[in-house]
């Protein structure tokens, strides 16, 4: 079995409270698997199966889960894993069980450029990726299942009075179903092209004209496992054993993702602790009855190395 977590993490305290980017997201997935290691080591508990832990770089953005991926893929332990546990997001007592996929973007907009005076009337890369914006933002997609899309990055330009040569932005569209992601992608494609288009016509008279240039930069499958079910069954076990009730069923974006790839059975647990704003400057964390989270790991681990595998 592999337990993944990875860390990043500067951090401030106001109250009962601690704040930082990372905090929860994931440095508290590194935090609760080296408190397992400790506990088996400090009580030698000893399992029937080999226990690897892993601390992975590249699951958050344009990672395209690099880290997890090479350890199934290509690592020295490729083939050898039969269960998979990722520590991952806020203590809500959640369980992710099943995969959201995701395609990720970058484009590029490129251009003659050019004097913002002299050579105005030309083509402007900015302009096209702000018509292309507007019509991306009107989208609509499905509230079940659930679908998003969202403009991250955006820079470009050298300066002030210069019309740029080129821009760019990063786009990450997501969904619990694989097909509604891609007919997303194909919308996502045909209004990048409708944008950029608009802003050649509207200045054909130049004799100037702009590029477009869409890179796919992530991609994750949605996916729903049968063979997770003994993992999920330990969790809820463990969930309910050291009080915290039935675990919450979702769909997650984690490291599990690439082990469900491969095929082997997966989950991703909550670390326990309170959690909010996660993804921002102000993410924070309250580690009252964190150490659940740490117990239910423990005894997800005890529940599932003593079934039959």
């Amino acid at each position: 079995m592999s337990l993944a977590g990875s860390f990043n993490c500067r951090r401030s305290r106001q109250g009962d409270r601690l704040y930082g980017p990372g905090l929860v997201d994931d440095s508290r997935g590194l935090a609760v698997i080296i408190s397992l290691a400790d506990a088996l080591d400090k009580y030698n508990i000893a399992t029937r199966h080999s226990l690897l832990f892993v601390a992975d770089v590249g699951e958050e953005g344009i990672g395209n889960l690099r880290g997890i991926k090479y350890l199934v893929n290509e690592g020295k332990y490729r083939g050898q894993i039969d269960g998979f546990i990722s520590i991952d997001g806020d203590g809500e007592n959640t369980v992710f069980n099943r995969e959201i996929g995701s395609r990720r973007y970058r484009i590029k907009i490129s251009g003659p450029g050019g004097h913002s005076y002299l050579n105005f009337g030309r083509v402007n890369p900015a302009n096209a990726l702000g018509r292309a914006i507007a019509l991306l933002a009107a989208m609509k997609v499905p509230a079940s299942p659930k679908t998003t899309y969202n403009v991250g990055r955006i820079g470009g330009g050298t300066s002030v009075n210069t019309i740029p040569f080129e821009v760019w932005m990063e786009f990450d569209m997501r969904s619990e179903d694989d097909q509604e992601l891609i007919s997303l992608e194909q919308q996502f494609l045909t209004l990048l092209r409708q944008g950029v288009g608009e802003e050649n016509r509207s200045h054909a008279e130049s004799g100037t004209e702009l590029k477009l240039d869409a890179q796919q930069i992530g991609l994750r499958h949605a996916i729903t496992s049968n063979n997770n079910t003994a993992l999920v069954a330990a969790v809820q076990y463990a969930s309910e054993a050291v009080g915290l009730g039935k675990p919450i069923l979702k769909a997650g974006s984690t490291d599990s993702n690439a082990a469900s790839s491969a095929g082997i059975p997966s989950v991703t647990l909550d670390g326990g602790g309170g959690a909010g704003n996660l993804h921002s400057p102000a993410e924070w964390f309250q580690p009252a009855g964190s150490s659940k989270g740490i117990q239910k790991l423990l005894l997800t681990v005890l529940a599932w190395d003593a079934g039959n595998h």
